[in-house]
């Protein structure tokens, strides 16, 4: 094999100024590179995308190249709860006290249609979406998603992140959001 065919793809250094041994930029710049690239999810799977979620974490997709190895059963301890499956209504408060639970900045995925929108169960005891208890950041479509397309949404929530302002979380906006979802 040579080692022609392996480019080694590197992150893109944050904007900024360098020269002859340094490279100066913003702290801001700097942090949001930091967290898109140590995302730690937090798997709350109940169903057939759990499944999917799983094959995620094999060699053939490898989520740790996201810098995502690490999951996390601790919402003390996780960035991102990505919800999976269908959620009944008696289930949403405890989504609702693991959301609460995370250290913010915290983002939310919701995986597959039923997470997204109740999915095919129009009933009177499935959620008909997470985002009607929580604010979801990223919806990933599909009954169930690929594992190419779970990937996806974890990359549009590392753009997120990379790219969040150090104090969006503290603006008046942000806070009328939570309050809207009744969270403290």
């Amino acid at each position: 094999m040579s080692n022609s065919n392996k480019a080694i793809k590197m992150v893109d250094a944050p904007e900024g100024y360098s020269g002859a041994g340094f490279f100066a930029t913003s702290l801001e710049k700097v942090i949001g590179l930091a967290r898109a690239n140590s995302l730690w999810p937090l798997p709350f799977a109940t169903s057939c995308c759990g499944i999917e979620y799983m094959a995620t974490m094999g060699a053939n997709y490898d989520i740790s190249r996201f810098g995502s190895e690490r999951m996390s059963f601790s919402p003390r301890q996780a960035d991102v709860l990505m919800v999976m499956g269908t959620i009944a209504k008696k289930m949403g408060p405890i989504v609702k006290q693991v959301y609460e639970q995370m250290a913010e900045p915290r983002w939310v995925i919701a995986v597959g249609a039923c997470a997204s929108s109740g999915g095919i169960f129009d009933t009177y005891s499935v959620l008909q979406g997470i985002d009607r208890i929580v604010p979801v950041d990223v919806y990933v479509p599909g009954c169930p998603p690929r594992p190419e397309q779970i990937l996806e949404g974890l990359m549009r929530v590392q753009d997120l992140a990379r790219n969040e302002s150090l104090r969006r979380r503290n603006t008046p906006e942000y806070q009328a959001l939570l309050d809207s979802y009744n969270i403290k």
